[in-house]
């Protein structure tokens, strides 16, 4: 039987650990928390990955090591180069097949629709450090120390999301609150839903053609309001009430948490339209991005609604 190990605790970890065991496959999450779903076929380790010995010996025979893990938002400069190698490293040591979760940042500022093709140009401290990783990690493909691949994911949305999206906007909008957005309300912009970044890890993992390149998961291309006015509709809230946030509000924010600032650098993709072109991974693989209201949906339920 086929196991895995995914480094990370988060929503699109846990879905990948889901689609994994649902196929019969052997799960081993490796989190600080030790966290994970509760299922027989999945072995919950409370490790801190930066520990790459012992993240080794956890990932030998395994067939794919999925880097799910991310700390803190305005932490990661500091504290993502040094996480990344060691889980790069254990892949190396290893011979499993190393997949990671990125996003897209590592672009930096573009003219959409973006490829996979496109140069990682970003200069921000946070995309830079995401472009690095990447660079870091084809170079030990191509030099022959490990197989890489690396899936970049949107905006998420979906169950269990961390985003600007899911913290700012949705559980206004399903209270009937007003809602104050770091982002231009009508540009269109490219989201990903969990269970889509999911079956995108999970669809590169089991491929040869997938290691040397990266891909971008299934997208979904809406505007802040027409995601917020959809799920409004099917929560049967009223019609959202949005504002956006003025950059004399978003610095007084960062007075009090360090993660406001962090947001200056991402005004490219979230103050102007940000197109994505995943066909690549459609192409490959037969995935598609799963629709809007399919996604909305469970967040519209009563039982999953946050004040």
């Amino acid at each position: 039987m086929p196991f895995h190990v995914i480094a990370g605790r988060g929503a699109t970890a846990q879905a990948t650990a889901r689609l994994l065991t649902d196929a019969g496959d052997r799960v081993r999450m490796v989190s600080r928390s030790g966290g994970g779903p509760d299922h027989p076929l999945v072995e919950r380790i409370a490790l801190d990955a930066n520990d790459s010995d012992r993240l080794t010996a956890l990932t030998e025979g395994a067939a794919t090591l999925f880097n799910c893990a991310m700390p803190a938002y305005h932490t990661w400069p500091q504290t993502v180069p040094p996480l990344y190698g060691s889980v790069l490293s254990a892949a190396e040591r290893t011979g499993a097949v190393y997949v990671m979760l990125g996003n897209l940042y590592g672009y930096g500022p573009a003219d959409g629709p973006l490829t996979e093709d496109h140069p990682l140009a970003a200069t921000g401290p946070k995309g830079e450090v995401r472009a690095r990783m990447w660079r870091e990690a084809k170079a030990a493909h191509d030099a022959g120390r490990v197989r890489a691949t690396e899936v970049r994911a949107g905006q998420f949305i979906g169950v269990g999301a961390v985003s600007v999206f899911s913290l700012m906007i949705q559980p206004k909008v399903l209270a009937g609150q007003l809602a104050l957005v770091p982002a231009s309300l009508d540009a269109p912009h490219a989201y990903t839903s969990i269970e889509d970044a999911a079956r995108a890890l999970v669809a590169v993992a089991r491929d040869e053609r997938s290691p040397g390149q990266a891909w971008h998961a299934p997208v979904i291309t809406h505007s802040v309001r027409e995601v917020a006015t959809r799920l409004a509709d099917l929560a049967g809230a009223p019609a959202p009430r949005l504002a956006e946030m003025s950059d004399r509000e978003l610095t007084l924010l960062g007075l009090t948490d360090p993660f406001w600032n962090e947001l200056h650098e991402t005004q490219h993709m979230s103050h102007r339209p940000f197109v994505v072109d995943s066909s690549r991974i459609q192409s490959a693989f037969g995935l598609t991005a799963t629709a809007l209201d399919e996604v909305l949906l469970p967040l519209s339920k009563p039982a999953v609604q946050t004040s």
